[in-house]
């Protein structure tokens, strides 16, 4: 290239590399992917620039060479050096060959109790509303607000936290649009929204000043670009929206390390920027402060239990053998203990059948992972069977919550309209999915559990006697939306048998019948199993 061309060249390079970096904001960090697509993207525009400077010269010099230049094939010589490298030394970082190494991302106590750890369930205190809900009555609440409505809008975050021993959803109003940015970006945004996740109360709490460093800012007040530099090197994950404890704003952002480029991510603290003032600090894992509810991203702890469970035996056997190979189930909720958030979410085989082996509880501050066996129902199996009692109703059933009921693991969970309304509870008996109770949501969540007590009796296997009978008399009776049967047999026995334990045997019996049954004794014996 000729002097004047490759001045240009300098020249262009910087200013296309600042631009880029300013849209793309990548760590300068070896093992971020982001950092390296933004040094192939550098490359690849280098050498788009120089085959027209290249062409020029050769158009100049009267030469009509259309040979790679020196330049070209140095830089194209470096990319594939550099991508031989980094494929190698991903490869050696794979599971393949560090299958143990995954494994123990995540550390499980498997020796918890269920009944010891969680408590009997306090319904002033269970998150009845999930995400969808919580969005719904959020964007109510904006749309109330006329001043507000016009100008900006409500993030779709609505993160989960314990507010002063209140279980709340928590997000964010934002800028709507560049031009409704500069009209406000004078005073900042002055509130937030917090939903209430028992009782479903909507506030829209305001500021005595505005907060300017938010993602939907622009320029060098947008969150993303102040945060990267301050921190160059550090690789941020997707930040979340608290408050402290009283009630004061923070973006709490998430810090990760990688094994070789991009794998095995992990988390190694928090930085708690103040959106207000633009101020921020640095806190290691182990240091954050207890008011802070999320430092573990959930789907990374997914990530991490499933890998737990596929690779503890070997990669190997993670594909061939699968000798007690588990995963999680597809969802997950989060439940308050102690103060924190817990993600919660079931165990299943890999065969992807309906049952759960049990579930785990991770604590997102301290990732702190209870496992508790308890083979039972598979989420979606039991909101199917929740779905199914009311079929006629086209109710939708959110992701169960796990409780404490009468020190058992029980599901519960809400039956929503088209429009995302809660209409009716429903109680699911974690090892049966066919012990199902609803209920309606007017009546509030007490007089559903009571009616669920009431309507599934607790059966000790182990002191179950086994008897074949023959039917003296047999009538039905629908107690609160629940059929049963009563009937003697010849020896004048009585005995009381729900629909639910075989819909497809009861409704047939009639007077003669020999049946085969199970049951407890009681002064009317309560029937387990029944079969012709």
């Amino acid at each position: 290239l000729m002097k004047r061309n490759k001045i240009i060249l300098v020249l262009l390079m910087i200013l296309l590399s600042v631009i880029l970096y300013y849209f793309m904001l990548p760590p300068i960090n070896l093992t971020a992917p982001t950092f390296w697509s933004y040094i192939f993207m550098l490359g690849f525009i280098y050498i788009m620039l120089l085959i027209p400077l290249t062409m020029k010269d050769n158009i100049k010099n009267r030469t009509f060479n259309i040979k790679p230049t020196k330049g070209i094939k140095w830089i194209l010589s470096i990319v594939i050096s550099i991508i031989g490298i980094m494929f190698i030394i991903t490869f050696l970082s794979t599971p393949l060959f560090n299958a143990k190494k995954y494994a123990k991302r995540i550390t499980v106590d498997e020796t918890r109790k269920f009944s010891e750890d969680v408590l009997p369930v306090d319904f002033t205190k269970i998150p009845l509303l999930d995400k969808a809900s919580s969005q719904k009555l959020g964007d109510r609440k904006m749309g109330q607000a006329t001043d507000w409505v016009s100008q900006f809008n409500v993030s779709s975050l609505y993160t989960q936290i314990n507010y002063n021993d209140q279980i709340v959803r928590i997000t964010p109003i934002e800028y709507d649009g560049l031009i409704k940015y500069f009209t406000n970006r004078k005073d900042g945004i002055k509130g937030y929204i917090t939903v209430n996740s028992v009782n479903g109360e909507a506030k829209l709490v305001t500021l005595d000043k505005g907060m300017k460093y938010m993602p939907s800012a622009y320029f060098f007040e947008n969150l993303y670009r102040k945060l990267r530099i301050k921190y160059p090197t550090i690789i941020f994950d997707q930040a979340n929206f608290e408050v402290d404890n009283e009630g004061n704003p923070y973006w709490i952002i998430p810090t990760v390390k990688y094994t070789a480029i991009g794998l095995k991510k992990e988390i190694t603290g928090v930085i708690i920027f103040n959106p207000i003032t633009g101020e921020s600090v640095k806190k290691k894992v182990g240091e954050v402060p207890t008011w802070i509810d999320h430092v573990y991203p959930a789907e990374l702890i997914i990530e991490q239990l499933n890998q737990w469970g596929e690779y503890k035996n070997g990669f190997l056997n993670s594909i061939f053998g699968q000798k007690n190979v588990i995963n999680t189930t597809k969802g997950y909720t989060y439940l308050v203990l102690d103060d924190d958030v817990f993600l919660y979410t079931g165990i299943t085989s890999v065969s992807g059948d309906e049952s759960n082996l049990g579930f785990v509880m991770v604590n997102l501050r301290t990732k702190e992972t209870r496992y508790y066996a308890a083979p039972g129902a598979e989420e979606y199996s039991a909101m199917a069977s929740a779905e199914g009692l009311v079929q006629e109703k086209e109710y939708d059933a959110s992701f169960p919550l796990l409780i404490n009921l009468n020190n058992k693991p029980t599901y519960l969970l809400s039956l929503k309209d088209n429009a995302g309304l809660v209409k009716m509870y429903a109680f699911i008996d974690v090892t049966d999915y066919q012990k199902v109770v609803v209920s309606d949501a007017s009546l509030g969540i007490e007089a559903a559990a009571k009616k669920y007590l009431g309507d599934i009796t607790d059966y000790d296997e182990n002191n179950l006697l086994k008897k074949d009978i023959t039917i003296k008399s047999i009538t039905g009776a629908v107690i609160d939306s629940n059929t049963y049967y009563y009937f003697t047999d010849i020896d004048n026995n009585f005995y009381m048998a729900s629909i639910k334990i075989d819909k497809n045997v009861l409704p047939f019996i009639k007077v003669g019948d020999k049946v085969k049954i199970t049951y407890s004794v009681s002064t009317i014996n309560q029937v387990a199993t029944i079969e012709k």
